[in-house]
């Protein structure tokens, strides 16, 4: 008799599991039978591609680390292989004022590690350089729980350096505010440098990969740190999709409850249908997961994490309407700066392969935590708005050809502090009164594409293990 397991949720975490699932199955013959549940009438969550006029658009994600193994070992499995391409390099910027600075050269997620470029740029004071300064002298005092990310850095580098560089970064990764978001959550490594070397720039400076000197006398080209494919992160899901047992998806299939049985169980959907489940893996937001386990002891734990909401708004140009087209790949907004606009991709140059000859794409975020009012904006006001900031630091001089305005609304979870602490509650709970039930995606342990897929791998994994 067959092991019935039930994905709810096709966005990426769903579809990894899914799809390794089934290839475990086939490969050890194993006698599992996996079904893949999703409310709405497409599979891929958020990653959402526009291809109009020879542009390619993303909608959601446009990217993921190269470091990150997992996404283009599957990207490679379903056949996307040739298709990946990594970022072009450029100069990035930050907008403090009515001003773009340069990125400093050697700052790793705003955290200086060369000192040169430090000292000369332009984005900090002499007051704020001399602060950052005493990272190299202060004690370390260790922290017995979680600390917010912003209570971490200014610590040790100042309140300036985290206003204008370290905060823009990680607020445009989590969509968060920094005061708020977990250091062990989202960035735990930091925390461990510190810990083993007392000062936070001496200890990047060590465990950054050191450049090694070319024989030849031209230096070696330096290479994009993000993937993406050509034909769109959507394509993506798309190839999963077709690699997957025939009638395993069960699209427009929204989970109205899951009631635990004596043998297992019972998966309720809201047009009334019932699924008899072995195992189930809840790759939904965790709101929605908190929601549908009937009964659920720690259900304010699991719905606890905010949710952010944010808008991206693609604007296609002629080449000649943009005046002195900026040779960088973007830009990030100090938050102490007058824009409505958080960040800003010049897509065409960082990913050349979207953008037809003689065009430009222009790719801005609007919302921040407790600030989003702008995305329920119309979508004219929300490009107006665009526009508007951009031309503090650029000059358009006509009205795109076309613009696409994507709103995701509570759709950002926020590991704010403690975020973990809370999870451990949350997975002892489903150990002891709901066993075989799994979560993974990105409401727990990381949301971009690799981190989802990593924790697709990992309940995968388990379900296997126990099999064997």
């Amino acid at each position: 008799m067959k092991k019935k397991v039930f994905v709810i949720g096709a966005g990426i975490t769903g579809l990894a599991t899914t799809y390794y699932l089934q290839k475990e199955a086939k490969d050890e013959n194993l006698p599992l039978e996996v079904t893949l549940l999703e409310a709405t009438d497409r599979v891929g969550g958020q990653m959402q591609t526009v291809k109009k006029d020879g542009f390619v658009i993303e909608r959601g994600p446009d990217s993921f680390l190269v470091r990150k193994e997992s996404a283009a070992r599957l990207i490679r499995d379903v056949g996307l292989g040739d298709e990946l391409v990594r970022n072009a390099t450029g100069q990035s910027y930050v907008v403090v004022g009515s001003e773009l600075h340069k990125m400093p050269e050697g700052s790793f997620m705003g955290i200086p590690t060369q000192v040169g470029p430090f000292i000369t740029s332009d984005l900090f004071s002499w007051k704020g350089k001399l602060r950052a300064g005493l990272d190299y002298v202060l004690p370390h005092e260790k922290e017995a729980g979680d600390q917010s990310v912003g209570n971490f850095f200014r610590k040790r580098l100042g309140d300036e350096v985290v206003e204008n560089l370290i905060e823009p970064l990680i607020s445009g990764i989590y969509s968060g505010h920094i005061d708020e978001l977990s250091l062990r959550a989202t960035f735990p490594q930091f925390e461990k440098v510190v810990d083993n070397n007392r000062s936070l720039i001496l200890g990047m400076k060590d465990v950054m990969p050191k450049r090694k000197k070319e024989k030849q006398e031209q230096p070696k080209k330096k290479e994009g740190i993000f993937y993406t494919v050509k034909t769109g992160l959507e394509s993506i899901a798309e190839a999963i999709e077709k690699h997957l047992d025939e009638g395993s998806v069960l699209l427009n299939t929204s989970v109205k409850e899951i009631e635990r049985t004596t043998d297992g169980y019972t998966i309720q959907t809201e047009d009334g249908k019932i699924f008899e489940a072995d195992e189930v893996v809840l790759t939904v937001p965790h709101h929605v997961a908190a929601n549908i386990l009937k009964g659920f002891k720690r259900q304010k734990e699991l719905a606890y994490a905010p949710l952010g909401s944010v808008a991206t708004v693609a604007m296609a140009f002629d080449a000649d309407a943009v005046k002195e087209d900026i040779d960088g790949t973007g830009f990030v907004v100090s938050r102490n700066s007058d824009y409505t606009i958080t960040a800003c991709t010049w897509t065409h140059r960082k990913w050349p392969h979207t953008t037809p000859e003689g065009k430009i794409l222009l790719r801005c975020y609007v919302g921040r935590v407790n600030d989003d009012a702008i995305v329920d904006e119309a979508d004219e006001t929300i490009v107006e708005t665009a526009i508007r900031d951009l031309n503090k630091v650029m000059t358009i001089t006509k009205k795109p050809d076309f613009s696409i305005v994507t709103r995701w609304k509570k759709a950002r979870p926020q590991y704010v502090v403690s975020h973990h602490t809370r999870l451990m509650y949350v997975e002892k709970e489903l150990e002891k009164n709901w066993p075989n039930v799994y979560l993974a995606g990105s409401s727990y342990y990381g949301a971009g594409l690799p981190d989802c897929i990593d924790q697709g791998e990992k309940v995968v994994e388990s379900i296997i293990e126990k099999m064997r």
